[in-house]
């Protein structure tokens, strides 16, 4: 099998690094590695659901699919009393995270499990779920991630999505107002699009 960033268990030499990320304020060392979603740096369209992304009164969040743990360390520092739960099928990606929070003293209100989409959690719902989703895991990939989250919300709870134009944005838009209550286009930035789906 070929090596990509949403394999359990990479199998592509290690070669550490640690990045400085400027990110709502906060100024975040990350420590990446190969094998992994965007090594050499936060990926712009992560960048532009951190920006977009709204936690008010969320005590329960959840990032799936949280490589190194950009999105939801971030999440963490903006939603202190919150518990944001952080999720990746790649093991290695899931240490680094837990590493990284460690690193950025947010490790009292995170909760990182490696999980297939959202296996781990079966049992938990959440009032934001967040994810910048594998799209080279495929559209069927993507949109169970979506059926699983709407499973996994609070009623009124929300799903936050980033997702390029070109990489099946209108599908994926699509996907969600077939499931979700409300849908709205929160913000786009080039080519990227932020979804906000309610439940």
């Amino acid at each position: 099998m070929s090596d990509h960033y949403y394999s359990s268990k990479p199998e592509t030499a290690h070669n550490k690094q640690t990045l400085t990320a400027d990110l709502r304020g906060f100024s975040l060392k990350l420590t990446s590695d190969a094998g992994v979603f965007s090594k050499n740096g936060v990926d712009y369209g992560s960048r532009v659901l951190i920006d977009a992304m709204d936690l008010t009164g969320a005590k329960a969040v959840l990032d799936v699919g949280c490589g190194y743990g950009p999105i939801g360390i971030t999440a963490a520092k903006l939603a202190p009393e919150s518990i944001v739960t952080m999720i990746d099928i790649n093991e290695r990606a899931v240490e680094l995270a837990r590493h990284n929070a460690i690193q950025n003293q947010v490790s009292s209100n995170t909760v990182i499990k490696q999980s297939d989409r959202l296996e781990v959690v079966r049992n938990q719902v959440f009032d934001v779920i967040l994810t910048n989703p594998p799209i080279r895991a495929g559209k069927d990939i993507v949109h169970s991630i979506f059926e699983q989250a709407y499973e996994h919300l609070t009623v009124g709870g929300s799903l936050w999505i980033v997702i390029q134009k070109k990489q099946g944005a209108p599908s994926a838009k699509e996907k969600l107002e077939s499931m979700f209550k409300y849908v709205e286009e929160v913000t786009k930035d080039k080519g990227y699009r932020i979804f906000r789906a309610e439940k």
